[in-house]
């Protein structure tokens, strides 16, 4: 499994929503991803990636889009 594919995964099994919607999925944009579920994907993304985001980046994270942008910070190439 590439890295796309893994952040897909925690999009996907986080908000038990499927790859299509993830894909263009925005902060609020459903009703799991409020604040709990935001800090529940960033704790799942850092672990899958082993990583720790600052806390800018946890609050600029946004969007899927966004999210893959953010990881590339952290050496995570999609």
């Amino acid at each position: 499994m590439n890295n796309f594919e893994k952040y897909l995964k925690v999009f996907t099994d986080t908000f038990d929503i499927a790859e299509d919607e993830a894909k263009n999925l925005e902060y609020q944009g459903i009703s799991e991803w409020d604040s709990v579920g935001h800090m529940t994907l960033v704790s799942t993304l850092e672990d899958t990636f082993d990583i720790m985001m600052d806390t800018d980046d946890i609050i600029d994270f946004s969007s899927f889009e966004k999210g893959t942008e953010i990881l590339k910070k952290y050496n995570v190439e999609m």
